[in-house]
């Protein structure tokens, strides 16, 4: 299984939350306890980036790591989904 997409979606998701809260790299880095250029490799989704680090970063932004299914509904879960808005 290819780990490139959920950690640039990840990296992505930080990038939004950091944006948001008006911080740059360097203000991130230092409430996460880690270096700017580590920042850099989170949002860019690298997989050299550890655990700890992403997560030292998604704390310092107010966030968890969780993890959640991936896969995608079944058509019968689609139709159910959508049949509450008419």
């Amino acid at each position: 299984m290819n780990s490139t997409l959920p950690l640039q979606r990840l990296g992505q998701s930080f990038r939004d939350m950091r944006a948001r809260r008006s911080l740059t790299q360097a203000d991130l880095a230092r409430l996460a306890g880690v270096g700017r250029r580590k920042v850099i490799q989170a949002e860019q989704g690298d997989a050299s980036v550890s655990v700890r680090s992403y997560a030292a970063i998604a704390l310092a932004l107010g966030a968890e790591l969780t993890c959640v299914p991936s896969r995608r509904p079944t058509l019968e879960e689609a139709k159910a989904f959508f049949a509450h808005d008419e």
